[in-house]
């Protein structure tokens, strides 16, 4: 995809931001480096503090302590409207009486952008998000897949500083998320603006993210990119919610590490105890002599039977006490 001269965001930083609800502490004092022209995923599952970040980020809320940076700029006290960011959220946020060129266009006008730049930009919008035939429909005439294009082309059509993203594909199917997201993708590259992308979905961040940052009870476990975080979590919560982690004594392996090999060449040995068949692999369970189970992701076309002795090596195998 080609979305024309990229527009470059700011830095965003974080510095020992906390925030708490009926004196409920729901984030910890938190550091956050965000470079200019990253996407940044913040993962992790429901109350652990992503979407707290996000709105301290946007605006949307205040910390209780700590700053929030644009560049050299703080913007802690400042409100969202005065920040320049966009948003997108899950449940869409367009304006039912509006057409879709009209929501697109809203916050340009809001900016008072000259009318023949206004239609330009919002035409060009159109074309980003392969949306030009609805340009005149209603938003009640729309999927959800079209709501949330329209949605994006109007948090992106004022040029704002940082993009931010609240588990944007959820309420969408399986197909059509995959297709939404490799989109996200290409736009986010193609702009090289900044973004801050939320989602308990792992291969949401491992997709979409420069980094990941895993977050916990209000605390980041872990930020890194995709690989480091998938093959060096920081600590045991890292590793089990993101993919799955073996466990063998002081050692750790993922399932796709593993590879079937006779018995009298193995490191390990055991019996099949369940093998599921989901299309593109064998999702194997094992239970080894030492009683420890595992699990294997093998070729689809493998053929094993439940009760049948295997013998696997692990290649991968890494000793693990950061785990």
């Amino acid at each position: 995809m080609n979305f024309g001269h990229p527009d470059h965001g700011v830095r965003v930083h974080l510095n020992a931001c906390t925030k708490a609800y009926r004196q409920q502490r729901v984030l910890e004092p938190t550091d956050l480096h965000i470079e200019a022209g990253e996407t940044l995923v913040l993962l992790g599952p429901s109350g652990c503090g992503k979407t707290t970040t996000l709105r301290l980020i946007a605006g949307l809320e205040t910390p209780d302590t700590g700053q929030v940076i644009f560049d050299d700029e703080d913007v802690t006290r400042l409100p969202i409207e005065q920040r320049h960011v966009g948003m997108v959220f899950q449940s869409y946020a367009l304006f039912p009486n509006m057409t879709v060129q009209e929501n697109i266009a809203y916050g340009l006008k809001v900016r008072r952008m000259p009318a023949a730049e206004l239609k330009t930009r919002v035409n060009e919008m159109l074309d980003m998000m392969h949306i030009e035939s609805l340009a005149t429909r209603q938003v009640h005439q729309l999927s959800g897949g079209q709501k949330q294009r329209v949605a994006l082309a109007r948090a992106i059509a004022p040029r704002p500083r940082v993009l931010l993203l609240d588990e944007p594909l959820t309420a969408l199917d399986a197909r059509l998320r995959e297709t939404l997201r490799s989109d996200i993708n290409a736009l986010l590259r193609s702009l090289g603006i900044t973004a801050v992308y939320v989602t308990h979905d792992q291969a949401e961040a491992m997709a979409l993210g420069d980094r990941i940052a895993v977050m916990d009870r209000g605390r980041i476990s872990q930020i890194g990119t995709p690989k480091q975080i998938y093959f060096n979590p920081a600590n045991a919560f890292v590793a089990d919610f993101i993919g799955t982690l073996n466990v063998v004594g002081e050692r750790r392996f993922r399932p796709e590490d593993a590879i079937l090999v006779p018995v009298d060449l193995a490191d390990l040995k055991g019996t099949v105890v369940s093998c599921l068949f989901l299309g593109d692999h064998l999702r194997v369970q094992v239970r080894l002599t030492g009683e420890e189970v595992v699990i294997l992701k093998l070729p689809p076309r493998t053929s094993l039977a439940r009760g049948e002795v295997v013998g696997l090596r692990v290649d991968a195998f890494r000793e693990s006490a950061s785990c």
